[in-house]
């Protein structure tokens, strides 16, 4: 994520007394979450909906087939459970090297990884035979598995640096949104596909994705988001 990294630096330079620090960065978490979630959550939209149109225009040749781009599309979709955490969670963690906490975050790190191991091979291996299901679906649980143990170590990272610095919450407003504008969109990408079933997986991925990232943005704009401008700004920047 290209704004986590501008924002890494900027938690490691804050300056000042406790207090004055402690203000900078909820400030800086606020805006980077913000701008986090801005990209994440469209892109967990795409995952979730579109999938199988990423996975095809991406894989779909020769043995590749359409029941493959499928399988790649659970796949996807579980990783999509902890994609906003663990991009959340990478910020919250330069929160702490910024207050010279290195402890913090990897012994929670460290819990994501166990939690990861158990939860993982659970979903893996016992929970489709439980659910009498093929087993090689195991792997969109094992994805999903990981997503679960990054929310819970983001909710640690939260909680343990609102103690600190107090909160930096993102306006549910902002949220609702954003979500909304992706789940709209992604249901008008879907519908495109269902109806250009004809198309060749990649102009297909080219029409249905593109349909869906100008209207993301377009409702965004339309429903007063201030990050869509900040997005057009950095982009005609590098331009």
């Amino acid at each position: 994520m290209s704004v986590s990294a501008a924002e890494l630096p900027a938690m490691s330079s804050a300056l000042g007394t406790e207090e004055e620090i402690g203000a900078q960065l909820r400030d800086r978490l606020s805006r980077g979450s913000r701008q986090i979630s801005f990209l994440v959550i469209p892109s967990v939209a795409a995952f979730l909906v579109l999938g199988d149109v990423v996975a095809a225009a991406i894989y779909q040749s020769g043995r590749f087939t359409h029941d493959d781009a499928i399988y790649v599309w659970a796949v996807l979709a579980g990783s999509t459970v902890g994609l906003l955490a663990s991009t959340l969670g990478r910020l919250y963690s330069s929160a702490f090297y910024a207050l010279r906490d290195t402890r913090t975050p990897l012994k929670f790190a460290s819990l994501r990884v166990f939690l990861t191991l158990i939860l993982g091979y659970f979903c893996a291996l016992p929970l489709p035979r439980m659910l009498h299901i093929d087993p090689r679906w195991g792997v969109a649980g094992l994805t999903a598995s990981a997503g679960i143990a990054g929310w819970v170590e983001f909710a640690l990272l939260r909680s343990r640096l609102g103690q600190r610095i107090g909160r930096a919450p993102i306006s549910l407003e902002f949220l609702a949104k954003v979500w909304s504008s992706a789940l709209i969109s992604a249901g008008v990408g879907y519908l495109l596909k269902i109806r250009l079933t004809f198309l060749h997986p990649i102009p297909l991925a080219l029409v249905v994705l593109g349909v869906y990232g100008i209207t993301f943005f377009a409702l965004a704009a339309m429903l007063r988001v201030p990050e869509v401008s900040g997005s057009f700004r950095r982009f005609l920047r590098r331009k």
